[in-house]
């Protein structure tokens, strides 16, 4: 069983322009409107592939009744944790050279008894047999180490951890050693405490967290492909070539597909080919759609693994 766990979940409004003038009138070619925050786009991706999960995390207001009613009519099965708060809106603003402008809103407070109601339910869902999947930015209110603070609980049932996040949400997380971990090369290197790093410097970085007992590191690199360490293996892939639409949500798909082939048991060669084709078949994708599960089959068979 998967589970994802959207702490601050978002109706994403994806708008596409010719190009984004600062102080001066825009006009609008496209507008997609998907609901999102990153655990239910992995939800949604998993659900492409074929497989099942349960989304859960904070749910409020008006945004919230069109996140439950969208995760419905898509057949995912949710189980959130209802607020006062408005769940927020995500304004994504996608130019005709592929530059990608994004306007996130914080997200509604939450409450203490809030945080300690969705532990519960977390812990309901904790076995031997799940792979949670904790995703994104955290609302006001929360403490950055409630990855880690879920992980170890996790940990302790028997269950497996994924974490796709950034500043201290990934440190605190770390220390606890999350089973996979999937950050993007500016998070890692923010994690390492380095910049403009070289692919050399990005692999030592993964391999140390490595080291540490995290099993998987899946680094998104975006044009430059990605790098996957795991089960004694370090791998480079370069990008595969696809007709961009956005490359929002790509990351959220190497996720998904990452959880996927943990939860089936596949190989490392299976694994690494579906992380590449999933997230290289969510840029063809408008909005934060996923990609459907025939073009990552296809993709799958361009995928070329080079261990470093």
């Amino acid at each position: 069983m998967i589970v994802t766990v959207t702490m601050n979940p978002a109706i994403d409004k994806t708008l596409e322009t010719d190009s984004l003038e600062r102080g001066a009138l825009n006009r609008i070619k496209s507008t997609v409107i998907d609901i999102g925050g990153k655990g239910i786009n992995v939800s949604k991706t998993i659900k492409a592939l074929g497989g099942e999960s349960i989304a859960t995390g904070f749910l409020g207001g008006n945004g919230g009744c069109i996140i439950a009613d969208g995760l419905k009519g898509l057949g995912i099965e949710s189980d959130f944790v209802w607020t006062e708060g408005e769940t927020r809106t995500n304004t994504k603003i996608v130019e005709s050279n592929g530059i990608l402008t994004e306007l996130n809103e914080k997200g509604p407070f939450i409450s203490d008894d809030k945080v300690e109601e969705l532990i519960k339910k977390l812990e309901g869902f904790a076995g031997k047999d799940t792979v949670f999947v904790l995703s994104g930015s955290v609302p006001p209110g929360i403490c950055k180490d409630i990855y880690a603070r879920i992980t170890k609980m996790a940990h302790g049932a028997g269950a497996a951890v994924l974490v796709d996040a950034d500043g201290e949400l990934l440190s605190h997380a770390v220390s606890q050693m999350p089973d996979i971990i999937k950050p993007n090369r500016a998070e890692l290197e923010e994690y390492a405490g380095i910049r403009g790093a070289s692919v050399k410097e990005l692999v030592n970085a993964a391999e140390h967290i490595a080291h540490m007992g995290v099993k998987t590191v899946g680094l998104s690199m975006g044009k430059d492909g990605a790098i996957i360490l795991s089960q004694g293996r370090k791998v480079k892939c370069p990008p595969l070539s696809v007709n961009v639409d956005s490359t929002v949500g790509a990351g959220d798909a190497m996720a998904a597909a990452l959880a996927y082939a943990y939860e089936r048991r596949l190989s490392f060669e299976d694994t690494v080919k579906m992380s590449m084709a999933a997230s290289a078949g969510a840029v063809t994708t408008a909005g934060t759609k996923p990609p459907d599960r025939e073009l990552v089959a296809r993709l799958m068979k361009q995928v070329v693994i080079t261990d470093i």
